[in-house]
């Protein structure tokens, strides 16, 4: 598909923006979003200015960047400008670096990272997603690059643009005319004015919106939703399709960092085109989110079906890339990481996932049977049983299997020396540009996250006609 027609005006010409900021430079630029850094002029704060050309990234970002307002672990949005034919530009919290250069800058040094940086870096993730999956959002798009870090050490989950509200009070799944959240004040009605006519800039305030969270989910509740949940899903959204193929790898400029554009390795994990089509604004899910070497097989294998559980498998590749300063699964293709997946945890099967051959490209997709699969233990040399075990109970096939972010927040492995450091003395590089694309087995060594179709790349496979259609086996 094409990339959306450039605007005829610029951020640059905006009164109501450039009345209250100075632009001082691009930082960032994509095909559904451009970040600015800028000076708010009423307190000199460095911000950043997102401009996001695509509707749904606006809203669903908005959207749950208001509703975890004063979450330590979450990027702050400070306000957003949003009217009538012009796209939105959100005011974000400008953080200079990610964890992804914090990994690229361990693997120069000796030592790597300490055991208790990584205890700091992993509880700081946690907390982040924890507060996410309390408000029942999923943020589809986990890795090391949308793991922004301040100066001071503080990380703050980043890029909501895939974000989704999961369930909140009044969420309809079937209601295609949702609203953007406005503030509410109190004692008076609250501002219901459709996304696209909102009329002058919105600031938000301290205590945040008035939206109920749950404060306390016991995990037999927290099952509960996901059945009412997935009770309420339906077709694949082509929206989420089309801006997701095309952008993917803007994610981490859409928060002020500086980024190295051309690092294919934060690049989309689309591997075919979108088709073009009718845009499904109603709530549905689509398997086509996340980044490839972080995206749960459900996903891979098509899934629309699907919950907070997808995040808690992110998790566990990036846990084990702070933990061994290499990718988990630095896949080349979808089919290429579903084979690496394959190879360290074995065949997906009905007996380590009762129901699995449901998914949708299960019968479609089959590769032949792993005698002796590698195993996670392989894939965390010396590495304590602990640190071993956490991700095991984040890396598994089937979902509902899944560790929570609650549930490992009060794991015994944070309360055991060494304790996790201070804020204060974790390392943080200077740049997100940190990076050392000339180091082996780093980001930069898979440079082509191109089409599936070029199954040369795969070694041998066999395609055989179905009723359905085709199946594809590989060796």
């Amino acid at each position: 598909m094409e990339h959306p027609l450039p605007k005829s005006w610029s951020i640059h010409t905006r009164p109501e923006i450039i009345a209250k900021y100075e632009i001082l430079e691009r930082v960032g630029s994509g095909a559904y979003s451009d970040v600015y850094r800028a000076r708010r002029l009423s307190d000199n704060l460095i911000v950043a200015l997102k401009e996001v050309h695509d509707y749904q990234s606006a809203f669903r970002e908005i959207d749950a960047l208001q509703l975890l307002q004063n979450c330590p672990n979450i990027v702050v949005l400070h306000e957003y400008f949003w009217r009538e034919d012009e796209d939105a530009v959100l005011v974000l919290e400008f953080l200079r670096t990610d964890l992804a250069a914090v990994i690229s800058h361990a693997k120069k040094k000796e030592g790597g990272v300490r055991v208790g940086e990584v205890k700091r870096w992993m509880l700081q993730i946690l907390s982040g997603v924890d507060a996410c999956h309390r408000n029942m959002i999923v943020h589809r798009d986990l890795k090391p690059g949308n793991l922004l870090v301040s100066d001071d050490g503080v990380l703050k989950l980043a890029d909501f643009g895939q974000a989704r509200i999961l369930m909140e009070p009044g969420f309809d799944g079937d209601n295609d005319d949702q609203q953007l959240p406005v503030e509410q004040n109190t004692g008076s009605q609250a501002n219901e004015t459709p996304l696209d006519i909102v009329p002058d800039a919105h600031s938000l305030p301290d205590q945040g919106f008035h939206k109920q969270v749950v404060e306390d989910t016991n995990r037999e509740e927290y099952l509960r939703q996901l059945v009412e949940l997935k009770a309420k899903r339906h077709a694949m959204d082509e929206t989420d399709k089309e801006m997701n193929t095309i952008d993917g790898y803007s994610s981490c400029l859409a928060t002020g960092t500086i980024s190295d554009i051309d690092d294919d390795t934060h690049r989309s994990s689309y591997s075919y085109n979108a088709e073009e089509g009718g845009h499904d604004a109603n709530g549905a899910l689509t398997s086509c989110v996340g980044t490839r070497w972080f995206r749960a097989p459900e996903l891979l294998y098509g899934s629309t079906d699907y919950g907070l559980e997808i995040d808690l498998w992110s998790l566990g590749c990036i846990f084990s890339e702070l933990l061994t300063l290499d990718p988990l699964f630095p896949g080349v293709s979808d089919i290429d990481q579903l084979g690496r997946i394959i190879s360290v945890l074995g065949n997906l099967t009905e007996e380590v996932w009762p129901s699995c051959s449901k998914l949708p490209d299960y019968k479609t997709i089959s590769f032949a049977k792993i005698e002796n699969p590698i195993g996670l233990e392989a894939c965390l040399p010396n590495r304590s049983a602990d640190e071993i075990s956490i991700v095991k109970r984040l890396v598994c096939y089937n979902p509902a299997n899944r560790a929570t972010a609650m549930e490992l927040l009060n794991d015994k492995y944070f309360n055991e020396e060494p304790l996790p450091l201070p804020i204060s003395e974790l390392h943080v590089p200077l740049t997100k540009n940190d990076h050392d694309e000339d180091s082996p087995g780093g980001w930069n060594d898979y440079d082509d996250m191109g089409s599936d179709s070029d199954f040369g790349d795969f070694g041998h496979f066999k395609v055989e006609t179905t009723g359905s259609g085709f199946s594809m086996q590989f060796s």
